[in-house]
């Protein structure tokens, strides 16, 4: 699979550009990771850290769910990965996980988070509040959050698929 990139048009109306950006940067972390082996998205960036590109797509499912699912539609699911005991969970990888199930349960994280943003207008305040403030966000802050939180996290799988096979790129 060929992962097909592109920016939002520059005169979009703002649903269009925040919609457009966040696909941008969701297309930009699975292009990073296009072409490996499950043991390359498995590897770590520099010890101590477990910092993988596999642990990023599946830390990347779970706050699509969390902002999505469960703050913006109240729906109270249970963390994909991580628990109250392990709260890393997401990052904590094992032989056992493989590219083939981060990638599906991100995408369908994905289309469940598009599905919920479709019922929603930017100024919507959300269903449900955050689970350690307790606040409540407009859809406008959680795309904005979304396209900040991808963009932070792409700048460290950059890194990662340089450090794996010299790759670089935007």
């Amino acid at each position: 699979m060929t992962i097909e990139r592109s920016e939002p048009g520059t005169t979009a109306d703002e649903r269009a550009m925040l919609d457009g950006w966040l696909k941008y940067h969701r297309d930009t972390l699975a292009w990073k990771c296009e072409g490996l082996t499950d043991e390359q998205l498995r590897t770590a960036s520099v010890e101590p850290s477990n910092l993988t590109l596999m642990g990023l797509v599946r830390h990347m499912a779970e706050v699509e769910q969390g902002w999505y699912r469960n703050v913006m539609a109240d729906e109270g699911m249970d963390p994909i990965y991580s628990s109250a005991e392990d709260p890393d969970g997401d990052f904590r990888l094992t032989e056992a996980d493989t590219w083939a199930e981060a990638y599906a349960t991100w995408q369908a994280e994905i289309e469940a988070a598009n599905a919920v943003a479709g019922r929603f207008s930017l100024d919507d305040l959300s269903l449900g509040k955050h689970r350690r403030t307790g606040e409540r966000f407009n859809l406008r802050w959680i795309h904005t959050h979304m396209i900040e939180e991808y963009a932070r996290h792409n700048g460290h799988a950059d890194l990662l698929r340089e450090r794996i096979d010299g790759n670089t790129g935007d």
